[in-house]
């Protein structure tokens, strides 16, 4: 092993690369929308076609801001080599739903690619999409259990394994697969931040649902309202976060072993006296510290995203049934909520969201709904 080797993942043909020139996008101004033709209108068969675009306006924002969506069709690495004069360091956020390479044979995509071929295909348009996200930016890719663990190898040596954000696991079936030995029940979304540290100062938390706030409860009359608590002890020794506790009715508590109470004695203090330690309903369990509703401003997303909150698979095909019709409807379609989802993390009105494999539309679509601006290849 030389000195400098780096940790990586090998492939056949890796360093077969496609060597990529300067793109344009050629503008079909007849399927445009309240937008002057920015782009070249002339070209050659190899040249990716802007075939819709359209001003955005935004009341949030105010008026027009400029370059407006972008459906853009054609081959989707020359399209992204195309977007990296206007838009390098400009996407907040690429979401990308990838052939997942299971050997199906599917209408929309060539889908049975061996795995040094799918892994060379990938490859290049990551490296892209890496280069067009603002320095905050994140990129969010759908992809099953056929090659993920391979992925996420391949867009840490892109990234940096540091800027690896979540592994989330989507819930996408309601039931088990009685034909499979173990039925796949979720599908992974691997989330890559540009810089890990600008994203977590830029990243939204998720509203509350209804079974969450309906455990916020208020069995003391505290006058602040409904709330829920939470163990007052962490995990960890902090010499100043050792102290004693004692209950109103006399009980001493000190923390468990391997853990300390949450803040020191003087923060303590001051949420004993505001009446933000709760002791149980006999004042002598061992103190909770309360949340009140009226002061939540949503929570943390986690890993663990179940169909009820962002759908599943056959939710997403009767969105597409609806808008297609059986006959012509999208095979692989995502829910409009588990794009809602994310788009809502990782974006804010007016941002740039980009997806690279379109399919169905629904990433575009549900950016539009959500006044952020969008660009998709397809």
């Amino acid at each position: 092993m030389t000195k400098n080797q780096k940790l990586e993942l090998t492939w056949i043909g890796k360093e077969n690369q496609p060597k990529l020139e300067p793109r344009i996008l050629i503008e079909d101004p007849e399927k445009s929308y309240g937008h002057t033709p920015r782009f070249s209108q002339e070209g050659n068969k190899n040249t990716p076609n802007l075939i819709s675009r359209g001003k955005y306006k935004s009341p949030l924002m105010g008026g027009d801001s400029g370059v407006g969506n972008m459906l853009i069709h054609g081959d989707n690495l020359l399209a992204l080599k195309a977007l990296e004069q206007d838009f390098a360091e400009e996407i907040k956020c690429a979401c990308i739903d990838p052939p997942y390479n299971t050997g199906s044979a599917f209408e929309h995509y060539d889908d049975g690619l061996e795995h040094s071929i799918w892994l060379s295909l990938m490859k290049p348009r990551i490296e892209i999409l890496h280069r067009l996200l603002r320095p905050d930016g994140t990129l969010w890719i759908t992809i099953d259990d056929n090659e993920c663990h391979y992925l996420k190898v391949l867009c840490d040596e892109i990234f940096g394994r540091s800027n690896f954000v979540a592994n989330v696991v989507w819930q996408k079936r309601i039931q088990p697969d009685m034909r499979a030995t173990i039925g796949a029940g979720h599908d992974h979304i691997l989330v890559f931040s540009k810089n890990i540290s600008l994203f977590k100062q830029k990243l939204n938390i998720l509203e509350q649902t209804e079974d969450q706030l309906s455990r916020y409860k208020n069995p003391d009359n505290d006058p602040k309202g409904p709330w829920i608590s939470a163990d007052f002890m962490a995990k960890g020794f902090r010499p100043n976060q050792m102290y004693e506790i004692v209950t109103p009715y006399g009980k001493k508590y000190k923390p468990r072993p391997g853990s300390c109470w949450r803040n020191i004695e003087s923060v303590y203090q001051t949420l004993l006296s505001e009446g933000r330690i709760w002791f149980g309903k006999d004042g002598d369990s061992v103190p909770r510290k309360k949340t009140y509703l009226s002061e939540s401003e949503g929570i943390a997303a986690w890993t663990w995203w179940p169909n009820s909150e962002v759908g599943h698979n056959q939710e997403a095909k009767k969105e597409c049934n609806a808008l297609f019709g059986i006959e012509d409807t999208f095979e692989t379609p995502k829910p409009e909520r588990l794009l809602k989802r994310i788009i809502h993390i990782a974006t804010n009105p007016g941002d740039w969201v980009l997806d690279s494999f379109l399919g169905s539309g629904t990433t575009a679509a549900v950016a539009h709904k959500m006044w952020r601006r969008w660009i998709g290849l397809g």
